[in-house]
């Protein structure tokens, strides 16, 4: 999985390929086009997601090419009415060719909603297209990761650890996993080849077979205590959890005449609230006030919640399966849509967009950014989509995509753009900060305190306004109208 070995030319559906050759073929493969990425629907039934996945598609763009074994495997293509799928000449060129594009997007991090751009790809319209797939398959994945993780987080209130790498999918989702999870806002991750790799925290204890390993539990946490008096969270549950929180406790207070801490004892079976406060209530007689109580097995945002609701107090959580594997919502279901073309040497831009028999598919044309308003308490008011050929008018005022009567005017409100350079000319431009998983981890908790609560909340959350500029919606009812053979609806 390292940036050396892990080439993303060939990571894409065959389509893309096919597409390419047909561009080149018919003289468009140059044609300027521009692409945008968005999702329809915030995950989880949410009221908003987080952004992630940006330091991996800026590595992809970086070492994107075709070698020479990428265009053999493509030449050894057949087609399936007989011979090669691809044309030599059309393998000659794509083994020299160079990514010309620029990417914008928003800062990872950035909280983000449905039907707005999250990033915008412009240059010719085969390299755009090339790219579809694996930038897809950057961002998707790990937004979806990485909002599961600020649920679980904002449900948590105590600093929560992911440790889902063994249930989770294969060993580069796991690495992506336990990233996006910490740009979320867990804490620290189990997953060591992630913390290497990606500059994270890391933590973790013993487990059941430590215990096991030895003729009676109280043994095995004294050995543990010994070798890590620095680092001791006590499994209690291997065996019968009261009788391990009164072997934790001896254990503790052992540490405590030698100057040491038991910082924690750890359960994961059983009644997780119950246990937990049986477990304070003893610790605190004893007076281990100072020890932590962690709690794991299966637990999500809704278990978390549930959990605190009924008192326990919970000192941290370990999640691990149905953070990493996004166990509610297996995908976010992120596409990318081409929005605008232009021919060599024109200036204005071509809106484009899909006209569906599902008003919930219809797309958005032009050159799309996001403008973000906030009102004077500092709080998120509304994103406005708008077309940066054609600016924003006076009214500032947001129409809802779906609904033309649903309207919001945001004129006099502070507001700043969310789409920036990741990529200039087929080369990455993102600064240190932008590529660091803790930096983002400080934008999705900025992001979520300007967020209201009621956004927030895990069951039925006020949906947060994102809409149009009205210029734009009235250009795409018009394009929209054109396409179907009617009449302009402002003719």
């Amino acid at each position: 999985m390292d940036k050396e070995t892990l080439r993303y030319a060939l990571l894409t559906d065959l389509y893309q390929i096919t597409m390419a050759q047909g561009y080149w073929e018919t003289g468009k493969g140059d044609e300027e086009a521009c692409f945008f990425m968005f999702f329809r629907d915030n995950p989880f039934e949410g009221g908003f997601a987080v952004a992630c996945g940006c330091a991996q598609l800026a590595e992809m763009v970086d070492g994107f090419g075709f070698d020479a074994d990428d265009i053999s495997y493509l030449a050894s293509l057949t087609a399936p009415a007989g011979g090669p799928l691809f044309d030599a000449r059309f393998l000659a060129y794509l083994s020299t060719m160079r990514l010309s594009v620029d990417i914008d997007a928003v800062r990872e991090g950035t909280i983000v909603f449905p039907m707005e751009p999250i990033v915008r790809v412009t240059g010719p319209i085969m390299q755009c297209q090339l790219l579809e797939t694996a930038l897809l398959n950057c961002m998707n994945f790990q937004t979806l990761i990485a909002t599961k993780a600020a649920r679980v987080c904002l449900a948590a209130q105590t600093p929560v650890a992911e440790f889902g790498l063994r249930r989770a999918q294969g060993a580069g989702g796991s690495l992506w996993a336990s990233r996006a999870a910490v740009v979320g806002g867990c804490a620290s991750t189990s997953n060591v080849l992630a913390g290497k790799k990606y500059g994270i925290p890391v933590s973790g204890t013993h487990a059941h077979s430590w215990v096991m390993a030895f003729d009676d539990e109280l043994e095995a946490f004294r050995a543990y205590a010994r070798s890590f008096p620095k680092n001791c969270v006590l499994l209690v549950d291997t065996y019968d959890v009261k009788r391990g929180i009164d072997n934790a406790i001896t254990v503790g207070l052992e540490m405590r005449e030698r100057g040491e801490r038991l910082l924690g004892i750890r359960i994961d079976s059983g009644d997780l609230a119950w246990l937990a406060k049986h477990a304070r209530e003893k610790l605190d007689a004893a007076g281990l006030s100072d020890c932590g109580i962690v709690l794991s097995n299966d637990l999500d945002e809704h278990a978390i919640a549930s959990i605190r609701a009924q008192g326990a107090q919970v000192s941290s959580w370990g999640v691990g399966t149905k953070l990493a594997t996004a166990y509610d919502q297996p995908s976010l279901g992120g596409v990318y849509k081409l929005s605008a073309t232009r021919g060599s040497g024109d200036v204005a831009w071509t809106g484009r967009l899909k006209v569906s028999e599902q008003s919930s598919k219809l797309t958005i044309p032009g050159v799309l950014d996001v403008r973000r308003y906030v009102d004077a308490e500092g709080r998120l008011a509304g994103d406005m989509v708008f077309d940066v050929d054609a600016g924003v008018g006076a009214e500032e005022t947001i129409v809802d995509p779906a609904d033309v009567l649903r309207r919001k005017a945001l004129a006099g409100m502070s507001c700043t753009t969310l789409l920036a350079p990741l990529a200039r000319a087929g080369a990455s431009v993102l600064a240190d900060e932008d590529r660091s998983a803790m930096a983002a981890r400080d934008r999705v908790a900025a992001g979520l305190a300007q967020l209201d609560e009621s956004q927030k909340r895990l069951y039925r959350p006020h949906s947060y306004p994102v809409g149009l500029e009205m210029g734009l919606w009235n250009r795409r009812a018009d394009l929209v109208a054109r396409l179907r053979g009617q009449k302009s609806v402002h003719a």
